[in-house]
């Protein structure tokens, strides 16, 4: 994972899965999104995987699995 900008003290990883209908980069920005609803201080984000949900030959849900980093206060 990227750097965090803390210089000491602890960062926390939390790993989720985000989802979406439009495509991946949408499925990791929902993922960040609602994880901030809860998690405050957001710094870094890595894509651990993505897959795709299929029906009839179409791809119709995006899947990104990451790990979301924060401060532990």
């Amino acid at each position: 994972m990227a750097a965090t900008g803390i210089n000491t003290g602890a960062i926390k990883i939390v790993e989720l899965v985000g989802i979406s209908k439009k495509g991946f980069d949408d499925a990791v920005a929902q993922a960040v999104k609602k994880a901030s609803q809860s998690i405050k201080g957001i710094s870094g984000v890595e894509v651990i995987s993505q897959s795709a949900k299929v029906s009839n030959g179409k791809i119709t849900q995006y899947r990104a699995n990451v790990k979301l980093a924060f401060a532990v206060k």
